[in-house]
């Protein structure tokens, strides 16, 4: 894991898109270097090559797009609303869910690309803090009250 990895920072990301006007290279590769962790250890697969292509043509949204289904996988576009000048975004790990039982992240701004990033940002920082085993885990240490008991009726 790279040392900008250890040390990102969502809500200063978060910051940073709000007060950014429009997408710009750097910004897209600032955001590369240092909230994503899949990208760098794909190599130059078939995705990646996608996501450099698209940042060459300056295809922002697409781009962003590009980066959520490479280092989200699990999480997928809910909504993208335009309303009175601004993008909404909405992503989720349950879209098929009613919008009343979906815990979406949601971000909006002028620029949809960065609509697209805050919303990203946000999503990536929930999955860095609930990050989850693949294999449930067990208790170690049972309660002291607690004291087995045989349940079953033979008779």
């Amino acid at each position: 894991m790279s040392t900008t990895l250890r040390d990102f920072d969502p809500a200063s990301l978060g910051r940073r898109l709000r007060n950014a006007h429009a997408m710009t290279r750097p910004l897209m590769l600032d955001i590369i270097d240092t909230a994503c962790r899949r990208i760098p250890s794909l190599g130059q697969n078939e995705r990646s090559a996608r996501l450099a292509r698209l940042i060459d043509a300056e295809a922002w949204a697409d781009a962003a797009l590009a980066l959520m289904a490479l280092e989200l996988p699990l999480w997928q576009v809910r909504r993208i609303a335009y309303d009175d000048g601004e993008w909404h975004c909405a992503l989720s790990r349950e879209r098929e869910l009613p919008d009343w039982l979906d815990s979406a992240v949601e971000a909006r701004h002028p620029d949809l690309a960065i609509a697209l990033l805050s919303a990203f940002s946000e999503a990536q920082a929930l999955a860095a803090t609930a990050s989850r085993p693949s294999v449930p885990s067990v208790k170690t240490a049972a309660n002291p009250l607690y004291e087995p008991v045989a349940c079953d009726h033979f008779g």
